[in-house]
């Protein structure tokens, strides 16, 4: 039996999907993430995208980048979202649906997908993605962490160089503006000025020198990142996604940097399980818990 219908708001795509009960995917649905800033843009690509599903479920839920405090989705950095700052999520689905829903961080939401995967011996886990930004989920003694303003794991957003660039979000040097894809892209310059992450990847695995050196800066950052949030959480595992997190080779790289901090600060490392589908099986589940 279908239980529900599933959508993920990233910097890249819009996903869909319906679940059964036992969340497995056995329908999904996939479009650009519109470029426009207007709400407007977002409405019509979701209701192109939910329409064909909605009418099988029994309720929804989102993953979605930014910020999520009840329903509604406020973006730290307008730009992976086409400028949109401000969104109605769970207002706009239920009046689209007229199904009961709830709305989660992206990333926390993919947090709690891959806890289920690692070892129960392992009660305090990070997730990181690294995509067109860089979030994270948290999860300590077990349970997902959100905040009572659903900030917590948005450490995208902490310093990695104060004399490094202006991020999105209005600060100087944070890791996403570093680590990201949008953040390697910026800094290409020469022949790789105005490719993106994907293409300046091909060239790195090519041999490129100014390419090798643009991921390996990134892989850096992140190393340094998850030492931070070890320091934080004394997290036993970090989870790597997103895009740039799984693209081949980038692990070993931020294995290696991060083999070089002090022994306190280094912890197990592996790569997302779900892959691209761990936000909207991290959403089912914050469903089942908050709308049971």
């Amino acid at each position: 039996m279908v239980s529900g219908c599933l959508t993920d708001i990233g910097g890249t795509k819009l996903a869909a999907a319906l679940v059964d009960s036992a969340l497995q995917i056995i329908a999904r649905r996939e479009i650009p993430t519109p470029a426009s800033q207007t709400p407007d843009a977002l409405e019509a690509a979701l209701r192109d995208l939910v329409t064909p599903l909605f009418s099988r479920a029994q309720r929804f839920a989102i993953a979605s980048t930014g910020i999520i405090q009840n329903g509604v989705l406020t973006s730290i950095n307008p730009s992976n979202l086409g400028g949109l700052s401000h969104f109605p999520l769970v207002d706009y689905l239920s009046a689209l649906t007229g199904l009961p829903g709830v709305a989660l961080n992206d990333a926390q939401a993919a947090a709690l997908a891959e806890y289920q995967q690692v070892p129960r011996a392992i009660r305090d886990m990070v997730f990181i993605t690294v995509s067109t930004g860089v979030g994270g989920g948290v999860i300590l003694n077990g349970r997902l962490v959100t905040g009572s303003g659903g900030l917590t794991g948005h450490c995208g957003h902490t310093l990695a160089d104060p004399n490094g660039p202006r991020c999105g979000c209005g600060r100087i040097g944070c890791v996403e503006a570093i680590a990201s894809g949008r953040g390697i892209a910026a800094a290409a310059e020469g022949e790789l000025a105005g490719l993106d992450a994907k293409a300046i990847f091909a060239h790195a695995t090519q041999g490129h020198e100014q390419a090798v050196a643009l991921v390996a800066r990134s892989a850096r950052t992140l190393a340094r990142l998850i030492a931070d949030l070890k320091a934080l959480t004394d997290c036993q595992r970090v989870v790597i996604g997103g895009s740039i997190g799984l693209a081949d080779g980038y692990l070993p790289r931020v294995q290696s940097y991060l083999a070089q901090e002090p022994s306190a600060y280094q912890t197990e490392l592996s790569s997302a399980r779900h892959q691209g589908n761990a936000g909207l099986l991290g959403a089912a589940l914050w469903a089942q818990g908050n709308l049971s």
